[in-house]
């Protein structure tokens, strides 16, 4: 969100971004648009999601915009209503195929409930941008609505040489559930280095459990929530990165995540999926090691691969050094420049 409201505020137009705050957020830094973060009483669960979403349309009825933008399906319902009581113009960003994920897909009531919210709302906002094929062709086929493609590529930015030090790999990112965590924790047990995992998230207490119960505390470093600035800093210093996603939904089997580009723009070869999404790039650029399955064995085979494979490694590493000059947002930017351009003139 950061990439996508710089660009826009760099091209003219005036940026709100609105999230939720959580008792763990992090201060917000100062940026070139406005941020508003709204607070709420219950941090988890249904009445989470009801109260966000109550607050956040009333906050949205009295913002003056000329457009309402829906980040993923559980905040589309509040800037539907506020884009039409208000008179004024609304877009999807999906960042995800959101019914599909593991959480939602693998509950039944939970998924009837987000499949009649997608049902009511998408075929309600005819503008909108997703970041793969995949999505924009479920959304087209389920609901006639014919979406952009905009990445989640990193922006462009100079490798600063990093003294060598005791190799470590790093995870960032999300850590939820149907990420792999129980099976990557107790592959650390066999692996030659350790795992600095940059993040939070719904299953950030379980990995807690996870490294306790498989005795990996000498192996394993949680850091919570990294401010941006600060992870694209530990990123290049990481000699390994891993990609996993658990097949439980096609949303992760059909993801194509923000930290797989993040692992190449910062030219860290990476232990990553097969799934078609990343299997598609991986056979234009060859930059990471794909792997059949999340089992514990085959990740910690993949990554002691990479750690002790210099040839193999030194080949991805400097393929991510040559695809880092064409995946990145500098490109992928002009998009959605040009998607705002048609959404005012219509």
């Amino acid at each position: 969100m950061q990439r996508i409201c710089s660009s826009l505020a760099n091209a003219g137009y005036g940026v709100l971004l609105i999230g939720r705050k959580l008792q763990r957020s992090i201060p917000l830094k100062d940026e070139i648009y406005k941020q508003k973060r709204l607070p709420c009483y219950f941090q988890k669960g249904k009445l989470m999601y009801l109260e966000y979403n109550l607050r956040l349309l009333f906050y949205l009825l009295f913002v003056s915009t000329q457009c309402y933008c829906a980040i993923d399906l559980d905040t589309i319902l509040p800037n539907y209503f506020a884009s039409v009581i208000r008179r004024k113009k609304r877009v999807y960003d999906a960042h995800e195929l959101f019914t599909e994920q593991k959480e939602i897909v693998t509950r039944a009531p939970i998924y009837k409930l987000w499949m009649k919210v997608e049902q009511f709302a998408v075929p309600k906002f005819k503008n909108g941008y997703t970041v793969n094929d995949f999505i924009r062709n479920v959304l087209r086929k389920r609901y006639a609505v014919d979406y952009a493609i905009v990445r989640n590529l990193p922006r462009l930015e100079r490798l600063q040489p990093y003294p060598s030090k005791e190799p470590f790999i790093i995870y960032q990112g999300a850590v939820n559930e149907g990420r792999s965590f129980e099976t990557l924790i107790p592959a650390m047990k066999h692996v030659y280095a350790k795992l600095v995992i940059c993040g939070d998230g719904n299953f950030f207490e379980n990995t807690k459990k996870l490294i306790k119960q498989h005795a990996v505390e000498d192996k394993v470093e949680l850091r919570g929530m990294v401010p941006p600035r600060e992870l694209r800093t530990i990123t290049p210093s990481a000699y390994a990165a891993v990609m996993l996603f658990e097949d439980t939904g096609l949303n992760q089997y059909q993801s194509l995540a923000n930290r797989f580009f993040d692992y190449i723009m910062a030219g860290v070869p990476q232990v990553c999926v097969n799934y078609p999404q990343y299997a598609a790039v991986n056979e234009k650029y060859n930059i990471a090691c794909l792997i059949n399955n999340t089992n514990a064995d085959t990740i910690a085979a993949a990554l002691n691969n990479l750690l002790s494979n210099n040839v193999y490694y030194s080949n991805l590493q400097q393929n991510c050094l040559k695809a880092r000059e064409e995946l990145n947002w500098e490109a992928e930017e002009k998009v959605l420049i040009e998607f705002y351009q048609k959404v005012f003139e219509r």
